[in-house]
Protein backbone atom coordinates (compact mmCIF):
# COMPACT_ATOMS: atom_id res chain seq x y z
CA UNK A 1 0.00 0.00 0.00
CA UNK A 2 1.62 3.42 -0.88
CA UNK A 3 1.89 6.03 1.47
CA UNK A 4 -0.78 8.61 1.49
CA UNK A 5 0.06 12.63 2.16
CA UNK A 6 1.46 14.14 4.24
CA UNK A 7 -1.56 16.59 4.78
CA UNK A 8 -4.06 13.93 4.57
CA UNK A 9 -2.07 12.22 7.49
CA UNK A 10 -1.97 14.95 9.75
CA UNK A 11 -5.52 15.90 8.67
CA UNK A 12 -6.45 13.08 10.95
CA UNK A 13 -4.74 14.00 14.05
CA UNK A 14 -5.84 17.45 13.64
CA UNK A 15 -9.48 16.15 13.50
CA UNK A 16 -8.54 14.04 16.60
CA UNK A 17 -7.39 17.25 17.82
CA UNK A 18 -10.35 19.36 17.40
CA UNK A 19 -12.61 16.11 18.86
CA UNK A 20 -10.48 17.15 22.37
CA UNK A 21 -11.45 20.69 21.96
CA UNK A 22 -8.51 22.55 20.35
CA UNK A 23 -8.93 24.65 17.21
CA UNK A 24 -6.78 23.24 14.34
CA UNK A 25 -7.75 24.88 11.29
CA UNK A 26 -6.52 23.80 7.68
CA UNK A 27 -3.79 25.73 7.28
CA UNK A 28 -2.55 25.07 10.77
CA UNK A 29 -2.20 21.48 9.07
CA UNK A 30 -0.29 22.75 5.92
CA UNK A 31 1.93 24.69 9.15
CA UNK A 32 2.22 21.74 10.60
CA UNK A 33 3.69 19.73 8.11
CA UNK A 34 6.34 22.31 7.06
CA UNK A 35 7.17 22.03 10.74
CA UNK A 36 8.06 18.63 10.91
CA UNK A 37 10.21 19.14 7.47
CA UNK A 38 12.19 21.79 10.19
CA UNK A 39 12.98 19.24 12.75
CA UNK A 40 14.78 15.72 13.05
CA UNK A 41 12.18 13.38 12.87
CA UNK A 42 14.46 10.68 14.62
CA UNK A 43 14.03 12.50 17.65
CA UNK A 44 10.42 11.98 18.92
CA UNK A 45 10.53 15.18 21.57
CA UNK A 46 11.23 17.47 18.54
CA UNK A 47 8.75 16.72 16.50
CA UNK A 48 6.11 16.62 19.60
CA UNK A 49 7.38 20.10 20.51
CA UNK A 50 6.51 21.41 16.78
CA UNK A 51 3.53 20.11 16.76
CA UNK A 52 2.25 21.53 20.23
CA UNK A 53 3.36 24.77 19.35
CA UNK A 54 1.36 25.30 16.44
CA UNK A 55 -1.69 23.44 17.86
CA UNK A 56 -2.13 24.22 21.87
CA UNK A 57 -3.15 27.91 22.49
CA UNK A 58 -4.07 27.26 26.51
CA UNK A 59 -1.56 25.58 28.98
CA UNK A 60 -5.26 23.26 30.33
CA UNK A 61 -4.95 21.70 26.25
CA UNK A 62 -1.20 20.25 27.02
CA UNK A 63 -2.63 17.20 28.81
CA UNK A 64 -4.60 16.56 25.62
CA UNK A 65 -2.31 17.23 22.98
CA UNK A 66 0.02 14.56 25.02
CA UNK A 67 -2.44 11.75 24.92
CA UNK A 68 -3.77 12.56 21.11
CA UNK A 69 0.45 12.33 20.12
CA UNK A 70 0.64 8.95 22.36
CA UNK A 71 -2.27 7.16 20.38
CA UNK A 72 -1.19 8.61 16.97
CA UNK A 73 2.67 8.33 17.80
CA UNK A 74 3.51 6.24 20.72
CA UNK A 75 3.14 2.57 19.97
CA UNK A 76 4.89 0.00 17.95
CA UNK A 77 2.16 -0.73 15.95
CA UNK A 78 1.40 2.60 13.96
CA UNK A 79 -1.89 3.38 12.75
CA UNK A 80 -2.58 2.38 9.32
CA UNK A 81 -1.93 5.14 7.22
CA UNK A 82 1.51 5.26 8.32
CA UNK A 83 3.13 2.24 6.09
CA UNK A 84 7.44 1.54 5.49
CA UNK A 85 8.63 2.68 2.30
CA UNK A 86 10.62 -0.31 0.20
CA UNK A 87 13.38 -1.26 1.98
CA UNK A 88 12.76 0.33 5.44
CA UNK A 89 13.35 -1.92 8.67
CA UNK A 90 10.60 -2.65 11.04
CA UNK A 91 11.14 -0.24 14.72
CA UNK A 92 9.59 -0.85 18.04
CA UNK A 93 10.48 2.80 19.11
CA UNK A 94 8.01 5.43 18.90
CA UNK A 95 9.65 7.93 16.58
CA UNK A 96 9.22 5.13 13.38
CA UNK A 97 5.61 6.28 13.10
CA UNK A 98 6.68 10.15 12.88
CA UNK A 99 9.87 9.29 10.21
CA UNK A 100 7.10 7.65 8.26
CA UNK A 101 5.79 11.44 7.46
CA UNK A 102 9.34 12.38 6.60
CA UNK A 103 9.54 10.77 2.88
CA UNK A 104 7.09 13.26 1.72
CA UNK A 105 7.52 16.70 4.12
CA UNK A 106 8.83 19.08 1.64
CA UNK A 107 6.61 17.88 -1.59
CA UNK A 108 3.03 17.70 0.19
CA UNK A 109 3.25 20.75 2.42
CA UNK A 110 3.43 22.71 -0.98
CA UNK A 111 1.33 20.19 -2.91
CA UNK A 112 3.29 18.80 -5.98
CA UNK A 113 0.63 20.23 -8.56
CA UNK A 114 0.86 23.98 -6.56
CA UNK A 115 -0.88 25.21 -2.96
CA UNK A 116 -3.35 23.73 -1.31
CA UNK A 117 -6.87 24.88 -1.87
CA UNK A 118 -6.55 26.59 1.73
CA UNK A 119 -2.82 28.30 0.43
CA UNK A 120 -5.20 29.16 -2.87
CA UNK A 121 -8.00 31.33 -0.47
CA UNK A 122 -5.35 32.84 1.70
CA UNK A 123 -3.54 34.25 -0.60
CA UNK A 124 -6.29 36.04 -3.08
CA UNK A 125 -7.76 39.31 -2.51
CA UNK A 126 -11.33 39.12 -0.74
CA UNK A 127 -12.59 41.14 -3.58
CA UNK A 128 -11.72 37.94 -5.86
CA UNK A 129 -13.75 35.43 -3.68
CA UNK A 130 -17.03 34.05 -4.62
CA UNK A 131 -19.60 33.54 -1.69
CA UNK A 132 -18.39 29.77 -0.81
CA UNK A 133 -14.18 31.39 -0.37
CA UNK A 134 -15.50 34.01 1.57
CA UNK A 135 -17.11 31.90 3.88
CA UNK A 136 -13.49 29.80 4.28
CA UNK A 137 -11.57 33.11 4.11
CA UNK A 138 -14.15 34.40 7.50
CA UNK A 139 -13.22 30.83 8.87
CA UNK A 140 -9.49 31.05 8.67
CA UNK A 141 -9.61 34.61 9.79
CA UNK A 142 -11.48 33.54 12.99
CA UNK A 143 -8.89 30.51 14.06
CA UNK A 144 -5.71 32.60 13.28
CA UNK A 145 -3.08 32.68 16.86
CA UNK A 146 -2.22 35.27 18.74
CA UNK A 147 0.61 35.56 21.25
CA UNK A 148 0.75 38.97 22.14
CA UNK A 149 4.25 39.86 23.58
CA UNK A 150 3.97 41.92 26.70
CA UNK A 151 5.74 45.25 27.69
CA UNK A 152 6.66 46.86 31.07
CA UNK A 153 4.66 49.35 33.03
CA UNK A 154 5.51 52.56 35.16
CA UNK A 155 4.36 50.43 38.03
CA UNK A 156 6.89 48.24 40.00
CA UNK A 157 5.55 44.60 41.81
CA UNK A 158 7.55 42.21 44.29
CA UNK A 159 9.55 39.67 42.52
CA UNK A 160 12.95 38.52 41.69
CA UNK A 161 13.89 42.06 40.19
CA UNK A 162 16.80 44.38 39.77
CA UNK A 163 15.72 46.91 41.72
CA UNK A 164 15.63 46.89 45.98
CA UNK A 165 12.28 46.67 47.15
CA UNK A 166 12.80 49.06 50.63
CA UNK A 167 9.42 49.29 52.22
CA UNK A 168 9.07 45.53 51.64
CA UNK A 169 12.57 44.85 53.20
CA UNK A 170 11.61 47.17 56.30
CA UNK A 171 8.31 45.88 57.13
CA UNK A 172 10.01 41.70 56.86
CA UNK A 173 12.42 42.97 59.24
CA UNK A 174 10.31 43.41 62.22
CA UNK A 175 9.92 39.86 63.41
CA UNK A 176 11.95 37.10 64.52
CA UNK A 177 14.53 37.42 61.45
CA UNK A 178 14.95 40.98 61.58
CA UNK A 179 18.07 40.56 62.91
CA UNK A 180 19.29 39.04 59.02
CA UNK A 181 17.54 41.93 57.02
CA UNK A 182 16.48 39.77 54.00
CA UNK A 183 17.05 42.28 51.06
CA UNK A 184 13.49 42.40 48.69
CA UNK A 185 13.39 43.08 45.20
CA UNK A 186 10.88 44.78 42.74
CA UNK A 187 10.59 44.63 39.20
CA UNK A 188 8.13 46.18 36.58
CA UNK A 189 4.78 44.94 35.91
CA UNK A 190 4.09 43.36 32.55
CA UNK A 191 0.85 44.19 30.96
CA UNK A 192 -0.54 43.23 27.51
CA UNK A 193 -1.06 46.58 25.39
CA UNK A 194 -4.64 47.68 24.72
CA UNK A 195 -5.37 47.34 21.05
CA UNK A 196 -8.00 50.22 19.61
CA UNK A 197 -9.55 48.99 15.93
CA UNK A 198 -10.96 51.37 13.55
CA UNK A 199 -12.68 50.42 10.44
CA UNK A 200 -14.00 52.05 7.42
CA UNK A 201 -17.11 50.57 6.31
CA UNK A 202 -17.64 53.65 3.44
CA UNK A 203 -19.00 52.22 -0.17
CA UNK A 204 -15.23 51.82 -1.15
CA UNK A 205 -14.46 49.70 1.68
CA UNK A 206 -17.51 47.51 1.14
CA UNK A 207 -15.49 44.30 -0.08
CA UNK A 208 -12.99 44.23 3.17
CA UNK A 209 -15.36 45.74 6.13
CA UNK A 210 -16.82 42.45 6.62
CA UNK A 211 -13.65 40.59 6.81
CA UNK A 212 -12.19 43.03 8.95
CA UNK A 213 -14.59 42.83 11.17
CA UNK A 214 -14.09 39.07 11.86
CA UNK A 215 -10.63 39.66 12.46
CA UNK A 216 -11.98 42.42 15.11
CA UNK A 217 -13.95 39.85 16.60
CA UNK A 218 -11.67 37.80 16.70
CA UNK A 219 -8.97 39.82 18.75
CA UNK A 220 -11.10 40.72 21.10
CA UNK A 221 -11.55 37.38 21.98
CA UNK A 222 -8.11 36.72 21.91
CA UNK A 223 -6.73 39.77 23.95
CA UNK A 224 -7.64 41.51 26.98
CA UNK A 225 -8.30 45.02 26.17
CA UNK A 226 -9.64 45.46 22.64
CA UNK A 227 -12.47 48.47 21.72
CA UNK A 228 -13.62 48.93 18.32
CA UNK A 229 -15.00 51.72 16.05
CA UNK A 230 -16.68 51.73 12.88
CA UNK A 231 -16.66 55.01 10.88
CA UNK A 232 -18.18 55.85 7.23
CA UNK A 233 -20.11 59.46 7.87
CA UNK A 234 -19.75 59.49 11.60
CA UNK A 235 -17.91 56.92 14.25
CA UNK A 236 -19.54 54.13 15.89
CA UNK A 237 -18.63 52.34 19.02
CA UNK A 238 -19.28 48.96 18.45
CA UNK A 239 -17.21 47.61 21.57
CA UNK A 240 -20.18 45.77 23.21
CA UNK A 241 -21.79 44.77 20.06
CA UNK A 242 -18.81 42.53 19.41
CA UNK A 243 -18.56 40.60 23.05
CA UNK A 244 -21.14 38.34 21.91
CA UNK A 245 -19.08 35.14 21.79
CA UNK A 246 -21.17 33.85 18.54
CA UNK A 247 -19.62 35.59 15.05
CA UNK A 248 -22.40 35.40 13.03
CA UNK A 249 -24.49 37.42 15.71
CA UNK A 250 -22.20 40.14 16.90
CA UNK A 251 -22.40 40.70 12.87
CA UNK A 252 -25.56 41.19 12.91
CA UNK A 253 -25.68 42.99 16.14
CA UNK A 254 -23.83 45.54 14.37
CA UNK A 255 -25.12 45.69 11.29
CA UNK A 256 -28.57 46.35 13.09
CA UNK A 257 -27.39 49.12 15.38
CA UNK A 258 -24.66 50.56 12.63
CA UNK A 259 -26.53 53.01 10.41
CA UNK A 260 -23.94 54.66 8.07
CA UNK A 261 -22.51 51.61 5.94
CA UNK A 262 -21.62 52.33 2.34
CA UNK A 263 -21.50 55.84 3.10
CA UNK A 264 -19.05 58.73 1.95
CA UNK A 265 -16.11 58.69 3.92
CA UNK A 266 -15.36 61.10 6.59
CA UNK A 267 -12.13 60.17 8.29
CA UNK A 268 -11.04 63.45 9.44
CA UNK A 269 -14.44 64.35 11.31
CA UNK A 270 -14.42 60.65 12.49
CA UNK A 271 -10.79 60.95 14.30
CA UNK A 272 -12.13 63.93 15.74
CA UNK A 273 -15.07 62.38 16.97
CA UNK A 274 -12.55 59.84 18.50
CA UNK A 275 -10.12 62.59 19.97
CA UNK A 276 -12.63 65.05 21.73
CA UNK A 277 -15.01 61.95 23.19
CA UNK A 278 -12.78 59.06 23.66
CA UNK A 279 -9.01 59.42 23.60
CA UNK A 280 -8.96 60.34 27.62
CA UNK A 281 -10.61 57.33 28.31
CA UNK A 282 -9.14 54.80 26.05
CA UNK A 283 -5.76 56.25 26.01
CA UNK A 284 -4.30 55.47 28.96
CA UNK A 285 -1.85 52.49 28.35
CA UNK A 286 -0.13 53.22 25.48
CA UNK A 287 -2.62 51.36 23.31
CA UNK A 288 -1.76 50.16 19.58
CA UNK A 289 -4.32 51.85 16.98
CA UNK A 290 -4.95 49.93 13.94
CA UNK A 291 -6.80 51.92 11.10
CA UNK A 292 -8.96 50.13 8.13
CA UNK A 293 -9.00 52.52 5.34
CA UNK A 294 -8.03 53.12 1.52
CA UNK A 295 -7.92 56.45 2.42
CA UNK A 296 -10.22 57.51 -0.13
CA UNK A 297 -11.46 60.49 2.02
CA UNK A 298 -14.29 63.55 1.20
CA UNK A 299 -13.30 65.90 3.92
CA UNK A 300 -10.72 68.61 4.15
CA UNK A 301 -6.95 67.08 4.36
CA UNK A 302 -5.74 69.56 6.76
CA UNK A 303 -8.69 68.53 9.16
CA UNK A 304 -7.41 64.89 8.80
CA UNK A 305 -3.70 65.40 9.36
CA UNK A 306 -4.15 67.48 12.29
CA UNK A 307 -6.95 65.13 13.92
CA UNK A 308 -4.63 62.12 12.69
CA UNK A 309 -1.51 63.86 14.12
CA UNK A 310 -3.44 64.59 17.30
CA UNK A 311 -4.09 60.69 18.03
CA UNK A 312 -0.59 59.11 17.09
CA UNK A 313 0.67 61.36 19.86
CA UNK A 314 -1.82 59.97 22.35
CA UNK A 315 -1.39 56.32 21.71
CA UNK A 316 2.05 53.54 21.57
CA UNK A 317 1.43 53.21 17.72
CA UNK A 318 -0.45 53.77 14.52
CA UNK A 319 -0.61 50.89 12.15
CA UNK A 320 -2.70 51.49 9.04
CA UNK A 321 -4.11 48.78 7.36
CA UNK A 322 -4.85 49.65 3.74
CA UNK A 323 -6.48 46.72 0.96
CA UNK A 324 -4.85 48.61 -1.84
CA UNK A 325 -1.30 48.36 -0.39
CA UNK A 326 -1.58 44.56 -1.21
CA UNK A 327 -0.68 45.82 -5.17
CA UNK A 328 2.83 45.82 -6.31
CA UNK A 329 3.15 49.14 -7.76
CA UNK A 330 0.70 50.66 -4.65
CA UNK A 331 2.29 54.09 -3.61
CA UNK A 332 0.29 56.29 -0.83
CA UNK A 333 -0.29 58.96 -3.23
CA UNK A 334 -4.55 59.94 -2.43
CA UNK A 335 -5.03 63.12 -0.58
CA UNK A 336 -6.04 61.00 2.04
CA UNK A 337 -3.12 58.93 2.60
CA UNK A 338 -1.15 61.92 2.16
CA UNK A 339 -2.56 63.77 4.92
CA UNK A 340 -2.05 60.53 7.82
CA UNK A 341 1.18 59.14 6.53
CA UNK A 342 3.09 61.16 8.39
CA UNK A 343 1.72 60.01 11.60
CA UNK A 344 1.21 56.16 10.57
CA UNK A 345 4.52 54.17 12.01
CA UNK A 346 3.18 51.10 9.83
CA UNK A 347 1.32 50.85 6.37
CA UNK A 348 0.25 47.02 5.98
CA UNK A 349 -1.81 45.47 3.20
CA UNK A 350 -5.39 44.03 4.20
CA UNK A 351 -6.41 42.53 1.08
CA UNK A 352 -6.33 38.68 2.00
CA UNK A 353 -6.02 35.90 4.68
CA UNK A 354 -2.17 35.93 4.19
CA UNK A 355 -1.82 40.42 4.83
CA UNK A 356 -3.70 39.68 7.77
CA UNK A 357 -1.34 36.72 8.99
CA UNK A 358 1.24 39.35 8.81
CA UNK A 359 -0.82 42.03 10.82
CA UNK A 360 -0.93 39.59 13.77
CA UNK A 361 2.63 38.90 13.55
CA UNK A 362 3.26 42.86 13.65
CA UNK A 363 0.54 43.10 16.60
CA UNK A 364 2.34 40.05 18.41
CA UNK A 365 5.53 41.93 18.29
CA UNK A 366 4.62 45.54 19.30
CA UNK A 367 5.79 46.42 22.53
CA UNK A 368 8.57 48.50 24.34
CA UNK A 369 8.41 51.96 25.99
CA UNK A 370 5.49 54.14 25.40
CA UNK A 371 6.27 57.65 23.36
Amino acid sequence: MSRPGLIDQLSLFSAALRNRGLTVTADQTTDMARALSMVDLSRRSQAEAALRSLTVTDPGQIPLFDQEFEIFFGHFSPPEWVNRGPGEPESDDASYAIQGLAGSTAADATGQGGASAVERISSRDFADLDDDDLQEARRLVMTMMWHPTDYKTRRWAAGDGSRPDLRRTLREAVGPTGDMMAMSWKRRRRKERPLIIIADISGSMEKYADIFLVFAHAAQRRLREVEIFTFSTHLSRITEDMRRRDTKAALARVADRVTDWSGGTQIGDALAEWNRRWSRRLARGGPVVMILSDGWDCGDPAVLSAEMARLARSVHQVIWLNPLAARASYQPLTRGMQAVMPSVDQLLPAASVSDFRGVVRVLDSVAGARR
